[in-house]
C-alpha cells in the first residue's frame, strides 16, 4: 500500500486519473500517458499539499483561533512556524469509499467533533472522467449535527509544466482583486490587480515571478470561472462554479525533483475566513452545499 493509502484508477478514452484514500487526493491526471496535474509516488507523501481535498477550511486561520455564535474556539497550529492552523482536517485523514466504478470514485469523511471544532459535517469528493471533457470533480458536505456549522472547502491540485520552466509558463486567472496579506500569509485587505504584476488575466509568461497570492472578484460567464496555464507542450484549463469565490496561485520551481507546479486552488471562501466571514459557508442542521470544479487539457503546439 502507498503512503496514501488505497488508490483508486478511474477511465476513459485517453484519460486516466489516480485518486488515493488520504485526503482524497488527486495523485495523477494524464492523457495519454502525459501528465496534466503533477504527480508523486507511493513512497511519498503528497509534496506541498499536491492534490488535496481541504474541508473543512482551506487556507490558514490566524493562530487557529476564531470566535463562532459567540463562542471562541482554538484549532491546533497545523502550520507551527506561522502559529496558523491550515488547510483543514481532512488532507491527512483516510476517506471511505462511498461508489468506484470505471469513469468515476466517490470517497465520504465524517469530520469528528473535537476541541477546536464540535460541529458534525459529513463530506463527499467525487472524481469523474470524461473522455472529451476532462476531469470533474464534486465536493458536498452536510451537517449531520444539531448546531450550526462554519464550513469552508477547496482543491490543490498542481498542474503540470509538461517538463518547461516556470520562467515559460503562461498563467491566466480571471481575478480582478488580490488578496493582501500579512506576514503570516493571513489577508488584511484587498486590492486591484489592474497595473501590476499580479494581474494575471491576459495571461502572461511567469518569466521571473513567483505567487502564494489569494485572488478573488472572479469574473464568470454562464455561470462558471476559467482559469488556465500554458506551456508549449501543452496546458490544462481549470474551471470552477460560482461557489467558488477564491483562488489560491502557488509556483514552485521544484514541486519534486525536476518537476515545477503551479498550483491554481478553487476556494469557497479567503483565508482567515472563520474571522473575517469572506465567503464562509454556515450549514444549517441537515443544512447541504455542493460545488464543482475541473481540469480540460489543452494540448501542446
Amino acid at each position: 500500500m502507498s503512503l496514501c493509502g488505497r488508490k483508486y484508477v478511474i477511465e476513459a478514452g485517453a484519460h486516466r486519473a489516480t485518486v488515493v484514500e488520504v485526503g482524497a487526493g488527486l495523485q495523477r491526471y494524464a492523457v495519454d500517458g502525459a501528465d496534466v496535474t503533477c504527480s508523486y509516488g507511493d513512497d511519498e507523501l503528497p509534496p506541498k499539499g499536491c492534490g488535496t481535498t481541504l474541508v473543512p477550511w482551506p487556507n490558514r486561520i490566524r493562530d487557529g483561533k476564531y470566535t463562532f455564535e459567540g463562542t471562541s474556539y482554538q484549532l491546533p497550529l497545523s502550520e507551527p512556524a506561522a502559529r496558523n492552523a491550515i488547510h483543514g482536517f481532512g488532507r491527512w485523514s483516510r476517506w471511505e469509499l462511498v461508489q468506484h466504478e470505471p469513469d468515476r470514485v466517490t470517497l465520504r469523511l465524517d469530520v469528528v467533533p473535537q476541541t477546536g471544532y464540535p460541529f458534525e459535517v459529513r463530506v463527499e469528493t467525487t472524481y469523474m472522467i470524461h473522455a472529451e471533457h476532462g476531469l470533474m470533480v464534486t465536493l458536498g458536505a452536510r451537517n449531520v449535527g444539531t448546531r450550526r456549522a462554519p464550513f469552508g472547502a477547496g482543491s490543490h491540485p498542481y498542474l503540470s509544466t509538461r517538463g518547461h520552466a516556470l520562467a515559460d509558463t503562461i498563467v491566466r486567472l480571471p481575478a480582478r482583486e488580490r488578496l493582501v496579506v500579512d506576514d503570516k500569509q493571513v489577508p488584511i485587505g484587498t486590492r486591484s490587480v489592474a497595473g501590476t504584476s499580479h494581474d494575471l488575466r491576459e495571461g502572461p509568461r511567469l518569466r521571473n515571478n513567483r505567487f502564494d497570492d489569494g485572488f478573488t472578484a472572479l469574473d464568470t460567464h454562464a455561470g462558471r470561472g476559467v482559469a488556465e496555464l500554458r506551456t508549449p507542450a501543452g496546458g490544462a484549463q481549470v474551471w470552477f462554479d460560482e461557489t467558488f469565490r477564491f483562488l489560491q496561485l502557488f509556483t514552485v520551481d521544484a514541486l519534486t525533483r525536476g518537476q515545477a507546479g503551479v498550483a491554481i486552488e478553487p476556494m469557497t471562501c479567503a483565508p482567515n475566513a472563520f474571522n473575517t466571514g469572506a465567503g464562509l459557508i454556515v450549514l444549517e442542521p441537515d443544512g447541504a452545499w455542493s460545488g464543482s470544479w475541473g481540469i480540460t487539457p489543452i494540448r501542446g503546439r
